[in-house]
């Protein structure tokens, strides 16, 4: 194609039927090609539409217990949580607080931090035991 004024590529441009697209407007001289721009734009909404694919998608999980949680759930969940972190999810866990069970704050917050040391090599904690409404809630992201 070569290097023309701006005149001359406009003219260039008219002459071949085609569009003068500003490349680089910071650049000096400013950088512009002669292309087809209603192709250019396809080929660029089809380049970020294989990015937009090849993403990974933050998958999240949850995992419910009670405040009175027994042994034998306890290990089932964390089971279920040790799956979920190798598969490479997101783990919400959470001790949901009924009624006046609200009383057994220090219960929910034992056991979560419980279940952080016993996922310590599948998965890192993101939040720490946080109190939000009848909910408490830790979040924990896989381990790459």
């Amino acid at each position: 194609m070569g290097v023309y004024p701006l005149k001359k590529a406009l003219l260039k441009a008219n002459e071949l039927e085609l569009d003068l697209v500003e490349i680089s407007p910071n650049a000096v001289p400013p950088v512009c090609k002669i292309i087809d721009y209603k192709k250019f734009l396809y080929e660029q909404k089809k380049r970020e539409k294989v990015i937009k694919a090849n993403a990974s998608k933050v998958v999240l999980k949850e995992i419910r217990f009670g405040p009175q949680t027994d042994e034998h759930d306890y290990e089932f969940k964390k089971k279920h949580a040790i799956k979920f972190l190798e598969e490479g999810a997101k783990l919400k866990a959470f001790v949901f607080f009924k009624g006046r069970s609200i009383i057994f704050k220090e219960q929910g917050h034992i056991l979560l931090l419980r279940l952080a040391q016993d996922l310590e090599e599948y998965g890192k904690v993101e939040q720490l035991p946080k109190l939000e409404g009848k909910r408490m809630i830790m979040l924990i992201n896989p381990k790459k």
